[in-house]
């Protein structure tokens, strides 16, 4: 094949997909609502089962079931009829994935389902099947071909049935009204998780590690401070550690413009009075938004009573990949 006849045979099987997608916006009626309506007073769990590719699909929408507020989990059809059954209880709901919707490892859970009373919502592609029939709400995923050249590898069925899944998860999710900290509860290892569970206090520098001088102090001295701690940065605290103002890398460059005595000038005489803080407890995605907006790199860190508890710079938040 030549490079555009890849390229055609690639838009062509996108065209498809996409024309697939599109056709379940007018299946978001009644029964896509009493779906979803059964999950959201569900007491227990969402199981998802399928075989094959729909096994692959099953797992995903488990997944992003799970990990926006509805607990759910994936079960292999063929495991369930040689014990893994017992994982389904009467407080949970299952979701069958089978485009024929007669796939015969799913029918075999029929019977035992309907002794247990769970509620089944079948997607398909055939809702006049045996599953279909026996669903408690059929959701149609049918479409009018594969997106495979032979009309034989599930492609755009299964772009449709993983499309419905994510719609199912999206309304849901919509519907407990589930929030960004509840998305990083679940997600505690990724960016998101780390942007909005660490707070400042859990990134700065305490004690010790604090630049921190007296009003009265020559400048030569929070130089030293500033050499000393590495932060870029040295705070002005009155003898109750309150801040009265910041003294940077920026103000240094200025300082040295005016040709001051580094051994008689006051650290008051140079200090930035009333500079940008942060309190421990804010997100310390916070403490980026202020350092981007006001382009400075390092914070100090104060209580209610504006004293002074911590500080952190831009490699600290680096070093959490919090930016």
């Amino acid at each position: 094949m030549s490079s555009s006849d890849l390229i055609a045979s690639a838009q062509r099987a996108l065209s498809i997909e996409a024309r697939a997608v599109q056709a379940l916006l007018p299946r978001l009626d009644g029964r896509f609502e009493a779906a979803c309506r059964l999950c959201l007073t569900c007491t227990g769990r969402v199981v998802v089962t399928g075989m094959g590719k729909s096994g692959h699909i099953a797992r995903k929408i488990a997944a992003t079931l799970a990990s926006t507020g509805t607990p759910a989990f994936f079960l292999h059809p063929a495991d369930a009829s040689h014990g893994d059954l017992g994982m389904i209880t009467r407080t949970d709901v299952v979701l069958a994935l089978s485009n024929s919707g007669e796939t015969p490892e799913i029918q075999l859970l029929l019977p035992p389902l309907k002794r247990l009373g769970v509620p089944l919502i079948v997607m398909t592609g055939a809702p006049g099947s045996t599953l279909g029939g026996a669903a408690t709400v059929v959701l149609d995923v049918s479409v009018p071909e594969e997106a495979c050249p032979l009309n034989l590898a599930p492609t755009a069925s299964t772009t449709a049935t993983l499309a419905m899944g994510d719609a199912l998860a999206v309304a849901m999710l919509e519907a407990r009204g589930f929030t960004k900290q509840d998305f990083a509860r679940s997600h505690p290892g990724g960016n998101l998780g780390r942007r909005l569970l660490l707070h400042v206090e859990d990134l700065m520098r305490k004690g010790d590690a604090l630049p921190r001088v007296a009003p009265e102090a020559p400048l030569s001295e929070g130089l030293m401070e500033m050499s000393r701690k590495g932060l870029g940065m040295t705070v002005i605290v009155d003898g109750n550690d309150r801040i009265l103002g910041v003294f940077t890398d920026g103000d240094l460059r200025r300082t040295l413009d005016r040709q001051v005595d580094i051994h008689k000038t006051p650290m008051r005489e140079v200090m930035t009075a009333h500079g940008k803080s942060i309190g421990p407890r804010e997100l310390a995605a916070e403490a980026v938004h202020v350092m981007e907006t006001h382009r400075i790199t390092a914070l100090p860190v104060a209580d209610e009573q504006g004293r002074l508890v911590g500080a952190l710079n831009v490699h600290d938040l680096f070093r959490a990949r919090v930016m």
